[in-house]
């Protein structure tokens, strides 16, 4: 294949002829010149940024006739030979191929015995994440103590698959992407050498699209001049890479934001009868959106960009979508991305994922511009109608509440009967301030409750443990004093401090108390200002104050009494609360 033979062409043969890695040459090249060489190196990062490159000049470089040298030669017999692979004392092994226990021990056989060719033995073991346990435990005293004629280069993307064993053996250098101007720069150096004509837009996407890899980026190079007979333009890199121009993507998000459902259609039906595929135009969508952000958040964007060549002529497409809108839109082609993999109609996903776009600037809750606040639809009919259905089914449950008399009927302190148009009053599941209250008061301090107080937090977790719902209503509360065989616990919030009394949370709670107290106990709740209310002195009428204002809590301004309601008829697992 051609684009092997260009990348082996220019693969480079010295320290200097290496892109991107100036910091870790230079570390290398001084520990020769200092002759302070490791036993062993570990060289991570990702594909196609020069690991087993580095790993070749290294071992040529220590055994150069003319060195150990910097730079190797190039023309010794040793450097030579050490290039075409035929010196048996520098070998290159292949860990995802040879990951067995049996191959590392033939490893460390040999290991022992000294060079016949060159003057150090260098073992280069590439992919070395994929050694078994077993394996790596073989490795692990030779790779320690190697014999002195000896030298391990372990080259891997993935290092976090490596025993720390192993890292804590190897002196590490972290391979970083090379960069887009490096990339560029270097790939219009060679198709000069090459006598290619390569447009500079041609050569920027190809850099943007090898993902800082220095040979997938030759590797498209020559794929595409070998097709186009040495002429690489920017339209014939996206035609050969399934690449979708700029321009083409802004026509499709113009009709994203206007909500234009049959534009974005009739466009995706076009890509596919252009032979490009659902995968990958999803691919490039979410990079044109991530773009469109970088644009409008980031001043001067043009090397954050992907796909976006010139960011300058996509700010005002940009700015035509809120923050929220993009983020959203980067979140829905990422999740149907995911959910692409595993289609066996991948077009059809991505016709749903941009059908679902098109509603976005229409959507409520986005920090949209101004003028499009102004033109937003209004909510979605079907959702209000289903909550007016709700909300009609409620009131005729507390209607029914209030004729069979669950609820008390009053109304105000003259007795008269409540009108239509006054709130439903909140229906109380348990009594709001404890019957023994002085009790509580006087045996807040006592030495039971000290103790108690001591060990709640093995009562919290041995609530979690039993069972994690009623722990998250609970947590709500604190112990404030022990009478007798009850805990009383206040609340902050009466929402949970009701969930918390209800018999299957209560018994769950009690349960827990006796376990973990050593006595059984049982549960007294009430609200942490009725609490404080009553530590400062209050007396009865005060209490029965207190009482009628929990009962008529609709004059709490932060209050929502039909939060309890809806919890109490339906139960705290058919509800959910939104703002």
């Amino acid at each position: 294949m051609k684009h092997i033979a260009l990348y082996r062409a220019w693969r480079p043969q010295s320290f200097q002829d290496m892109v991107g890695q100036q910091h870790i040459i230079q570390t290398l090249q001084n520990a020769i010149r200092e002759q302070r060489v490791s036993h062993a190196y570990l060289f991570s990062g990702p594909r196609g940024t020069g690991k087993t490159t580095a790993a070749k000049v290294l071992a040529k470089a220590v055994n150069c006739e003319r060195g150990p040298a910097a730079e190797p030669c190039n023309e010794c017999e040793s450097c030579r030979r050490i290039t075409a692979g035929s010196v048996m004392d520098v070998q290159e092994i292949d860990a995802a191929s040879n990951r067995g226990v049996e191959e590392i021990r033939d490893l460390r056989e040999k290991v022992k015995y000294a060079p016949t060719e060159v003057r150090q033995k260098v073992y280069i073991i590439d992919e070395v994440h994929m050694l078994t346990t077993e394996a790596f435990n073989a490795l692990l005293k030779t790779l320690e103590e190697p014999p002195p004629h000896v030298m391990f280069i372990l080259a891997t993307t993935e290092p976090h698959k490596l025993p720390a064993t192993i890292i804590s053996r190897c002196q590490r250098f972290d391979f970083r992407r090379v960069s887009l101007e490096e990339q560029t720069q270097r790939l219009r150096q060679i198709a000069q050498e090459e006598g290619m004509e390569a447009d500079n837009e041609a050569l920027q996407y190809i850099a943007r699209l090898s993902d800082g890899g220095m040979r997938d980026a030759l590797s498209i190079l020559d794929q595409i001049a070998s097709f186009t007979g040495g002429h690489v333009s920017y339209e014939q890199v996206l035609s050969m890479t399934g690449g979708i121009a700029s321009e083409q993507f802004g026509k499709l998000a113009g009709g994203i934001r206007n909500g234009d459902a049959g534009l974005v259609l009739q466009m995706v039906e076009d890509f596919m009868q252009e032979g490009k595929s659902a995968d990958k135009c999803m691919e490039n969508l979410l990079y044109y959106f991530r773009d469109l952000l970088m644009i409008q958040m980031i001043p001067n964007a043009d090397k954050l960009t992907d796909r976006v060549l010139h960011p300058e002529e996509y700010k005002e497409m940009a700015a035509s979508f809120s923050k929220q809108q993009l983020f959203h839109m980067i979140d829905t082609l990422n999740h149907y991305q995911s959910e692409m993999k595993y289609a066996s109609q991948p077009q059809t996903l991505f016709e749903v994922a941009l059908l679902k776009l098109c509603g976005i600037p229409q959507a409520g809750g986005y920090d949209q511009p101004q003028e499009q606040q102004q033109n937003a639809a209004p909510a979605d009919s079907a959702e209000v109608n289903q909550l007016k259905r709700q909300v009609a089914a409620m009131e005729k449950k507390l209607e029914k509440l209030l004729q069979n008399g669950s609820v008390p009927p009053g109304a105000s302190s003259g007795g008269t009967a409540r009108s239509n148009s006054a709130p439903a009053p909140r229906i109380s599941a348990a009594a709001k301030i404890p019957a023994n209250m002085e009790q509580f008061l006087a045996q807040k301090s006592s030495p039971e409750f000290v103790e108690v107080h001591r060990q709640w937090g093995q009562v919290l977790q041995g609530v979690k443990e039993e069972k994690v719902t009623v722990h998250a209503w609970f947590m709500d509360g604190d112990p404030v004093s022990v009478s007798g065989d009850a805990v009383l616990v206040a609340f902050k919030n009466n929402i949970h401090r009701e969930t918390t009394e209800k018999p299957a949370n209560k018994q769950v709670i009690e349960s827990v108390l006796q376990d973990k107290l050593g006595k059984p106990y049982y549960l007294v709740t009430m609200m942490q200002k009725d609490w404080a209310a009553a530590l400062e002195g209050a007396g009865t009428q005060q209490k029965e104050e207190l009482k009628l204002e929990h009962e008529h809590e609709s004059q709490d301004p932060n209050a929502k009494p039909w939060i309890d309601e809806a919890l109490h008829i339906f139960g705290e697992d058919l509800v959910i609360i939104k703002d």
